[in-house]
């Protein structure tokens, strides 16, 4: 006998969390679990490139990334000979550093994290090699249309904000960057009051925060950020272009979308995965622009992956052939204004949610996925009893629901239209009906 509405039975992720400030002033979440063989660790920075200096972008970017090139205590090459003598890795990035580790070896794993947060050395070698790696792979994207078309529908859809903009910096930026800049910018924001650490491992939270206490004694307080800047453009008609001499155009359609807290949120879940996210089996602008008029070979869309503290954006993408480009428009249009105007099947629905609460659970056995989620949940203020709140909501979201949050959220008639390729911006806007 298959599950009825009422009886359907699905697992939910257990992700205990002991919550403790530290005296540095950095907050700390650690998640037991018993019996697990690897531990992880997600030191979170908050600020990110919001904090760039205007003709400096990308530099939390390098100074992030540059924390596990080397410490005052340890070389590049010793760190990197203790972790893989350990069974376990360490990467910086702009927003902070994480790894992961044997949970054995959980002390370890902190020691080195820690070194990395309160004295990289910056290597002058280390610093000049990476911001060459870097620039090369800006000068390569500078001729992609799918990276330049995701860059200006982003553009379009933030405006001036820092969102907007590419956290890796550009081609002008960078070169402007020198060394000293990483070391003021690591020694001025990477404080404690600015600092988020989430811990899953097989050990006792209270040694976790003990080891932490200790370690952290000499990172310097610092001020926490200011309030977020939450002004963006209105939603509007826009459009863009990326002109270049391909097989294929790189479409994206879409608008700002909405923050994690959202109380529509589940049910947008359940409508991306009816519209788009899901697999194809689920996805009707895959089964039905994909593999029915073979329009594309990749095409999707989203607007709950990206919600956040800030808010996200709804994209819709698909790559095509430049004499598709009309019928790919029209196909994304249609089936953003289907989903708004009629009910989804009842087998569209079950499907769906059948498929999100059956699946969910299975990502939370890394333990990388659990950090990162630990994350989440405190920077956008979830209850404690967040996953299971999410999963009894989507198994309440009805055909009506789904038709509502799409009227509510989608907004065809004011979305950006970008696209990268063998197209003109004059293409774009009059399939927007903006004319010349």
């Amino acid at each position: 006998m298959k599950p009825t509405k009422a009886t359907r039975k699905f697992a939910v992720p257990a992700l205990p969390v002991e919550r403790f400030e530290l005296a540095c002033g950095a907050t700390l979440l650690v998640s037991p679990r018993a019996g697990a063989p690897v531990c992880a660790v997600h030191a979170h920075i908050r600020g990110g490139h919001s904090l760039d200096p205007k003709n400096k972008a990308g530099l939390a970017h390098l100074t992030g990334s540059l924390v596990d090139q080397g410490t005052t205590s340890r070389t590049e090459e010793e760190l990197a000979s203790v972790l893989e003598n350990a069974g376990g890795r360490l990467a910086g990035g702009g927003t902070g550093v994480a790894g992961t580790m044997p949970s054995a070896r959980w002390k370890l794993l902190l020691e080195l994290l820690t070194d990395c947060l309160i004295a990289p050395s910056y290597p002058k070698a280390n610093f000049e090699r990476h911001k060459k790696r870097l620039l090369d792979r800006l000068i390569v994207d500078r001729d992609e249309p799918r990276v330049r078309a995701a860059l200006l529908f982003r553009s379009l859809v933030y405006g001036d904000h820092w969102m907007g903009t590419p956290d890796i910096g550009d081609i002008e930026s960078i070169p402007r960057i020198q060394r000293r800049d990483v070391v003021s910018f690591h020694r001025k924001n990477w404080v404690g009051k600015r600092l988020l650490i989430a811990f899953c491992g097989d050990v006792d939270p209270q040694k976790v925060r003990s080891y932490l206490n200790r370690a952290l004694r000499d990172l310097q307080p610092g001020k926490p950020l200011g309030s977020p800047n939450l002004e963006f453009p209105p939603r509007g008609r826009r459009a863009a272009a990326f002109p270049a001499d391909r097989q294929q155009v790189h479409v994206f359609l879409g608008h700002i979308g909405i923050r994690r807290e959202d109380p529509d949120y589940p049910a947008l879940v359940v409508m991306d995965h009816v519209l788009g996210t899901g697999p194809g089996f689920t996805s009707r602008i895959t089964r039905r622009l994909r593999d029915e008029l073979g329009l594309a070979y990749t095409v999707y869309a989203d607007i709950h992956g990206s919600a956040g503290v800030f808010p996200g954006m709804f994209i819709s993408y698909i790559g095509t052939s430049p004499e598709q480009l009309g019928t790919a428009v029209e196909g994304l249009f249609h089936e953003i204004r289907a989903i708004q105007q009629e009910l989804v099947e009842p087998t569209e629905l079950e499907l769906a949610k059948s498929y999100l609460t059956g699946s969910y659970a299975l990502g939370f056995e890394r333990a990388s996925r659990r950090v990162q989620t630990l994350i989440i949940a405190e920077r956008c203020g979830l209850p404690p009893t967040h996953l299971k709140d999410l999963l009894n909501a989507i198994v309440k979201v009805t055909r009506e629901d789904v038709r509502r949050v799409a009227r509510e959220h989608l907004d065809a008639d004011r979305a950006c239209l970008v696209a990268g390729g063998p197209v003109k911006k004059a293409q774009l806007k009059a399939l927007l009906g903006l004319g010349k």
